[in-house]
């Protein structure tokens, strides 16, 4: 990416930003104005305690999903496996096209009612992205480059660690930071097989036709979502070497 590009994509980058806090702002004077932040603030014990369980929902399916997608990913993209990559992608991909309530059901047939059958569902909606950006961000990798290290002496083992995983980090940290973001609100759902978080005052609100308890959930959610995609970009931009970096 060439200096223009990168000013311009950071400038663009700092609007995009300041449109989101305006956007809240504004979100903010309606709900006084009607009157729904008080009725938002009345259940601000709840927010918390249903807020921590929504995040261990998010580390524990977002780690789980990291932790398979990135081994799987890298061994689709070997030379040997590559003729099944696309087969494997479609079968992941039907965690995404099936609806995450269908996913939910079918693991809460397995695994009952709590955290287990939601984690699961989650893993399975969160898996796709992350071997996806994994397997595109090697395979890219120019041959010349791995032709270059295996010149030197590089062993596979090497020129994977050394060569092909740091250039491929950017796409990685995408598909990483798409995952998370995905995960963050599909959370909701996990109340519905009795796996907590902010979908309790969600759902809680739609079954009572109370907006207030309803918003509760909800805007904590897009908070959190906001959050982690922004720390995500900023871990992106801290830990990719500039050399490999095209934003930096």
């Amino acid at each position: 990416m060439s200096r223009a590009s990168r000013a311009l994509w950071q400038t663009g980058h700092r609007t995009e930003r300041l449109l989101v806090l305006a956007l809240l702002a504004l979100v903010g004077i309606q709900l006084q104005m009607s009157g729904l932040a008080d009725d938002i603030l009345s259940h601000g014990d709840d927010i918390l305690y249903l807020s921590r369980q929504h995040i261990e929902l998010t580390l524990i399916s977002g780690g789980l999903a990291i932790a398979t997608g990135l081994p799987l990913g890298i061994v689709l993209s070997r030379r040997f496996m590559r003729r099944w990559a696309e087969g494997v992608m479609q079968l992941l991909n039907i965690g995404t096209t099936i609806p995450t309530l269908a996913v939910l059901a079918l693991s809460m047939t397995l695994l009952g009612i709590g955290t287990a059958p939601a984690i699961f569902a989650l893993w399975i909606a969160s898996l796709l992205y992350i071997v996806r950006n994994t397997y595109s961000g090697l395979t890219a990798i120019p041959q010349h480059l791995q032709e270059a290290a295996y010149g030197v002496g590089m062993s596979a083992w090497q020129v994977l660690w050394q060569v092909e995983l740091p250039n491929a980090l950017f796409v990685i940290f995408a598909g990483i930071r798409t995952s998370l973001a995905i995960n963050v609100g599909t959370v909701p759902l996990a109340f519905l097989v009795g796996g907590g978080g902010l979908g309790e005052l969600i759902f809680t609100g739609i079954d009572l036709n109370d907006t207030g308890t309803m918003l509760a959930g909800a805007i904590p959610t897009a908070l959190l979502a906001i959050a982690v995609d922004t720390l995500m970009g900023m871990a992106a931009h801290a830990l990719i070497p500039r050399g490999v970096n095209p934003l930096r």
